[in-house]
């Protein structure tokens, strides 16, 4: 978690890593919670946790100037626990956040490729539930801003096909804004609907079996929701057996959500593009399978 947070947040990371053990203590302290063990993590701290009353919970904390987690905390408020986790408490100062726990806690991941069309069925019935317009205005970016502005900077920073063939850029930038001038209704969307932020939830939440987790928080078509699970998950693998599921789960989340299978693919290509963008940024000459999905993809564009 040490690399990936001082990478992710520079100075603030490395802060948030120093302040660390002492931000535990006070939180598990003042939020009367017992510490269990904690989870395999990424950038942010993260722990299962007792609450005073010996329910099951989720201690999650990270920088607390950090944008990633204010938006978080919006998107899981709009959310209200539906197709999410609820938020139990939030300390901004401290960037702590108490979540519900998803019991039993299976990913969806853990049921592909064998049954991929389940972990497909899985996220669609998420979809549904989280996709709402908002009330009001919301404190989100809008996925179609976010994605350009990423795409707009690649394109200047890379002015040749390294790490990855420029022409992809190019036409994923052109699509968004094809994209957004369709969408009649924005919703509130996950942002990283993948298929390990979303799990098994059938101890506690019957009426809704499947939670999604870790939500980035934009605003905009609801299609843009399908990119992250088409190359994903382990998007490291480049496995040509996980690339060759995506027609099968374009199907899919077309019929299930009501949409052409042409906005899907449009959708899955601009997404699976921004994923190498970000990686890029992050990693430089790093390609993951999303690349594959994108080159899959872009014969299938109208």
């Amino acid at each position: 978690m040490a690399g990936n947070a001082a990478l992710a947040w520079g100075e603030q990371g490395r802060a948030f890593l120093d302040r660390l053990p002492g931000t535990v203590a006070s939180v598990v302290h003042d939020w009367h919670l017992r510490l269990e063990e904690p989870f395999e993590m990424n950038y942010h701290w993260v722990s299962g946790v007792r609450t005073a009353d010996g329910a099951h919970a989720v201690l999650k904390l990270g920088p607390p100037t950090a944008d990633h987690l204010a938006e978080e905390v919006v998107a899981l408020r709009h959310f209200a626990g539906h197709g999410a986790v609820r938020l139990l408490a939030h300390d901004a100062v401290r960037g702590a956040l108490l979540l519900e726990r998803a019991m039993p806690g299976a990913a969806a991941a853990s049921v592909v490729p064998e049954r991929d069309i389940v972990a497909t069925a899985a996220i669609i019935t998420v979809m549904h539930q989280l996709h709402r317009p908002p009330d009001g205005p919301v404190a989100l970016p809008d996925v179609v801003d976010r994605d350009q502005q990423s795409f707009v900077e690649h394109l200047r920073r890379y002015p040749g096909d390294h790490p990855f063939p420029r022409r992809l850029v190019t036409r994923a930038l052109g699509l968004v804004a094809e994209l957004r001038a369709d969408v009649t209704e924005p919703v509130v969307l996950h942002g990283d609907l993948h298929h390990d932020n979303v799990l098994r939830a059938s101890q506690g939440r019957e009426d809704q079996p499947w939670l999604a987790i870790d939500p980035h928080g934009v605003v905009g078509d609801r299609v843009a929701e399908v990119g992250a699970m088409l190359y994903n998950p382990d998007m490291l693998r480049r496995d040509p057996a996980l690339v060759a599921l995506v027609p099968a789960r374009v199907e899919q989340l077309a019929d299930g959500l009501g949409v052409s299978q042409d906005r899907v693919v449009a959708w899955g290509f601009v997404q699976a593009v921004l994923s190498e963008v970000w990686t890029a940024e992050d990693e430089g000459s790093r390609v993951t399978r999303a690349l594959d999905i994108a080159l899959a993809l872009e014969p299938r564009l109208a």
